[in-house]
């Protein structure tokens, strides 16, 4: 068994991108960075050093919220980490991006951030599942 998930909160380091594929799908490309705080060993001072984590999401939700993700807006997301690979000018290069299943606004319209949104709070990329308890009931090992 394996899981893939991951839940990120951050800031968007620029607006949103929205592209589409070449059957005509919506795909919004945006990045978040993450503050990692460590000690510097040399001053003894706890430092913020930033992480900034790739975002694709893909579908109609994809669409809509284009233009709710500015720069600045401080969002959580949830999602699936995915690596891809390609090759450019003959170098193989590689990255690990987050692809969104749910995205969540964490600030609101009026807090000095440059994003024009006004997006309902949560919105889900994800398909609705109605799962039961009984499939929590078989085979649980513990």
């Amino acid at each position: 068994m394996s899981i893939n998930r991951v839940i990120v909160s951050g800031n968007l380091t620029r607006d949103s991108e929205l592209r589409s594929t070449a059957s005509g799908l919506p795909v919004l490309g945006f990045g978040v960075a993450v503050n990692d705080r460590r000690k510097n060993q040399q001053t003894g001072e706890w430092e913020d050093y930033p992480n900034f984590i790739d975002c694709t999401m893909f579908g109609a939700r994809a669409e809509s919220l284009s233009r709710f993700l500015g720069k600045g807006a401080k969002v959580a997301i949830e999602g699936k980490l995915r690596w891809s690979q390609w090759e450019r000018d003959g170098q193989k290069r590689s990255k690990i991006e987050v692809i969104v299943d749910e995205i969540e606004f964490m600030s609101s319209r009026g807090d000095g951030s440059t994003g024009n949104y006004a997006a309902p709070a949560n919105v889900s990329n994800a398909p609705d599942v109605d799962v039961s308890s009984s499939v929590y009931d078989e085979d649980i090992p513990f």
